[in-house]
């Protein structure tokens, strides 16, 4: 985990790509947010060998490539592997069923988008906060 590294966030709908990114200034983190509207897109930036982001926040329902299929192409994919980026789900969609696949692909956490901006900057927040506190193999 490159903890200086983007913040690669794959959601296709342009009203929350918006949103997440007026919550990113407001919070004022320095890492760089690279937005796609689909996993294959999110896929062929992940696959640059120069591409080492700090974490990956994915929405599930994407066209081309949705977000359980992405997190089981990184999931077998050794050289994006070795790069320890934390793979988060952040949707709407939330039922026991879906928790359950996404945690079965090794998510590292699955977050319901908030209905407000500030429960969404304090999800921002936590979310960020932890993974920076985190230690990772590749961080020594």
């Amino acid at each position: 985990m490159n903890k200086n590294g983007e913040i690669v966030i794959i959601e296709d709908d342009p009203d929350d790509q918006f949103l997440l990114e007026e919550v990113f200034k407001t919070l004022d983190y320095p890492n760089k947010r690279v937005y796609f509207s689909d996993g294959q897109a999110a896929l062929d930036y992940l696959h640059l060998p120069t591409t080492v982001p700090f974490l990956v926040l994915s929405d599930i329902n994407m066209p081309q490539l949705n977000g359980f299929q992405l997190r089981e192409k990184l999931k077998t994919d050794a050289d994006i592997s070795l790069k320890c980026i934390p793979y988060l789900f952040f949707s709407t969609a939330l039922n026991q069923q879906v928790v359950i696949e996404a945690y079965s692909i090794s998510a590292q956490g699955f977050f319901v988008k908030p209905n407000s901006v500030n429960e969404l900057t304090e999800t921002i927040r936590v979310i960020i906060e932890y993974w920076t506190r985190c230690a990772s193999p590749n961080n020594f």
